[in-house]
């Protein structure tokens, strides 16, 4: 790791300057709505004029506020800070034009942390391709049983501008961090900051794996205390080594094996801290048990372990990872059990909307029928079929997409009986779940892993894990 004195800017005056505030949704609103209560003349633009944006724009207008619906490609003159939602894509014709005239760009999490008062609560911060809603939901629940005053925000639960200017004061906040949200957020400096880990993903928006993992590691800049990395992805702790922090502060690793010194890992069913200990090369601190983990899949032994190291960096004490770790619920559609019917169990994992999500959830089943597919956003599926082709008892694809999966199973599991269904209206998951249900056997599970996104056939991966959900609960009727 680099070593530098790297400080936040201080707060900024908003007051009469020309703001442009790329696209309405749920950050480019609350945005608006900031500035212009800071006294900051802004321009909504947006490249959509549905009825939902019109909504959204006679509100602002309402306030004072100009919006321009159907035009998110031309920059307003005199502008002299455009502030975007973190979904607009680098290459966008907006952006080119801002930097043409020498006007930054900034995302709704630079601008909130520009917006942090002088005894503002420390950031820590989460991101990683897969588990970064668990991990920080975790690590909220773990602080909390500490007695501090904090929340889950980010890219999860309380809008960050929330956070930083509403009435509620924190002493820490655990926050969910996009690599969309990290590209534009230049400035933000962390108390301390994981990197869970890294697999090719949303590759369309960043142009290459490097710009990816580039925009991710911008999650440790400036880290005070810990950059935690894991062990078992070199790629994470690669960042950390290229990454330019304050004097002393430290690289921990977390393992699902036994931990090295500057490691929380795990010995006999216990998970151990040997990072935040006096001695770290004799002692160790017990933090929790496996089966305090839920669900205990390996992964998910992971997360926990991730929040636990952030927890710990902040000085909260082993007594309240294990408490916070047993108040955790986790999420819906996440490794989630639904029933068991006939002696097969059905996990609705319907989170898992890319490979690595689906590689991990794979590997906490044997035997599998696993219900895939959906929109590939890019991805190939050869390494993801050839890990888990020994699970396999069956497959059911589904989605747009599906015959990328058929064929890498045609290449690396050729014996697997695989069902394709072409056809994607509202009964395609019930004939799902029902042709899952003539493959597998007794003590088998169903499982519900895509490995894609949802959306050509169902509004989100929410959607897609109820109407499972539902027809298992029809199967079980």
């Amino acid at each position: 790791m680099g070593s530098g004195q790297v400080t936040s800017s201080g707060p900024t005056d908003f007051t009469g300057r020309r703001i442009t505030v790329a696209g309405l949704g749920v950050s480019g609103v609350p945005a608006a709505k900031v500035l212009h209560g800071l006294g900051a003349h802004v321009t909504v633009v947006n490249d959509g004029d549905d009825e939902r944006a019109r909504a959204q724009a006679a509100e602002l207008e309402a306030l004072g506020i100009t919006v321009r619906l159907g035009d998110g490609d031309t920059l307003p003159e005199d502008t002299d800070l455009v502030v975007t939602a973190p979904g607009w894509q680098p290459d966008k014709p907006l952006f080119a034009a801002a930097e043409r005239a020498g006007v930054p760009v900034w995302g709704d999490v630079e601008l909130a942390w520009r917006l942090r008062g002088p005894d503002a609560a420390p950031w820590l911060a989460v991101t990683g391709t897969n588990g970064k809603t668990t991990t920080v939901r975790m690590l909220a629940a773990i602080l909390q049983a500490a007695g501090l005053r904090t929340a889950a925000v980010g890219n999860i639960g309380v809008s960050l501008l929330d956070a930083v200017t509403g009435e509620e004061k924190y002493d820490v906040l655990a926050v969910e961090l996009s690599s969309y949200q990290l590209h534009w957020a230049p400035s933000l400096r962390a108390h301390s900051a994981a990197v869970l880990n890294l697999a090719p993903d949303h590759l369309d928006w960043h142009g290459s794996m490097a710009a990816y993992a580039a925009d991710k590691g911008r999650v440790y800049e400036g880290n005070r205390v810990a950059c935690v990395y894991n062990a078992a992805d070199p790629a994470t702790e690669n960042l950390v080594r290229e990454a330019d922090v304050e004097e002393g502060c430290r690289a921990v690793g977390f393992t699902l094996g036994t931990p090295a010194p500057s490691q929380l890992g795990v010995v006999e069913g216990i998970l151990v801290d040997r990072a935040f200990v006096e001695d770290r090369h004799r002692n160790a601190q017990e933090l929790a048990e496996v089966s305090d983990v839920r669900p205990p899949a390996p992964h998910n032994i992971a997360n926990a372990l991730a929040a636990a190291a952030l927890a710990r960096a902040f000085g909260v004490p082993a007594s309240a990872v294990r408490d916070g770790l047993r108040a955790f619920t986790p999420d819906a559609h996440r490794i989630a059990h639904v029933a068991d019917v006939d002696g097969v169990a059905y996990v609705d994992d319907s989170k898992a909307t890319n490979t690595h999500a689906a590689e991990a959830s794979l590997a906490s089943y044997d035997p599998i029928v696993w219900i895939a597919g959906g929109l590939a956003k890019g991805a190939t599926f050869d390494d993801l079929v050839a890990g888990a082709a020994g699970r396999l008892r069956g497959v059911v694809l589904i989605g747009r997409d599906r015959a990328l999966i058929r064929e890498a199973l045609a290449r690396h599991a050729p014996e697997v009986p695989v069902v394709d269904l072409d056809r994607a209206d509202t009964g395609a998951m019930l004939q799902a779940v029902q042709e899952a249900q003539r493959l597998a056997r007794p003590g088998d599970t169903v499982l519900l892993a895509p490995a894609c996104a949802s959306m050509d056939m169902f509004t989100n991966y929410i959607r897609r894990g109820e109407a499972f959900a539902q027809a298992v609960r029809e199967l079980g009727a």
